[in-house]
């Protein structure tokens, strides 16, 4: 695709030599109408093209910024919920982001692991500065130009 650039993130090793890439992917509003598991829970494009480039990256985890529920886990069983940090004050992203950050400290290693953003400016706005090693691969892209990039890329 023209005007974009494809970002091979190379991750850190472990003590053991292993790879460790955490992505993260940003909720979105289309979503089942029955309780899923949080990857399948969300239907739409954008969020299956990330979760596709994410698989493509080698992703070791993934996890999903859910404005409800805070960091899921991909097999976390949730119910479908309309909420959003679009309609969220600054104080309550804040609040929302340190729990997020808490919950990623007790899962990962914010100082040696790579994540990778695959979330909105509103979702990983205080959510980057918390880990050492990150890269945003569609900073900047419309939601069209992202649609473009993970059908091209995924």
């Amino acid at each position: 695709m023209a005007g974009v650039n494809v970002y091979i993130v190379s991750p850190s090793s472990d003590p053991s030599g292993e790879t460790v890439r955490i992505v993260l992917i940003s909720c979105v509003s289309k979503k089942r109408s029955d309780s899923a598991k949080a990857k399948d829970l969300y239907t739409s494009p954008l969020f299956k093209g990330a979760y596709k480039y994410a698989e493509k990256l080698g992703a070791d985890q993934i996890f999903i910024l859910s404005a409800k529920h805070g960091l899921l886990e991909e097999d976390d069983i949730i119910e479908p919920y309309d909420e959003t940090l679009n309609t969220k004050t600054q104080s309550e992203i804040k609040a929302w982001s340190r729990s997020v950050i808490e919950a990623l400290a007790d899962r990962t290693d914010t100082e040696r692991d790579d994540f990778v953003f695959l979330a909105g400016e509103r979702y990983r706005r205080y959510l980057v500065n918390a880990v050492k090693n990150s890269t945003i691969p569609l900073r900047g892209l419309s939601i069209g130009k992202q649609l473009a990039f993970y059908k091209e890329n995924s």
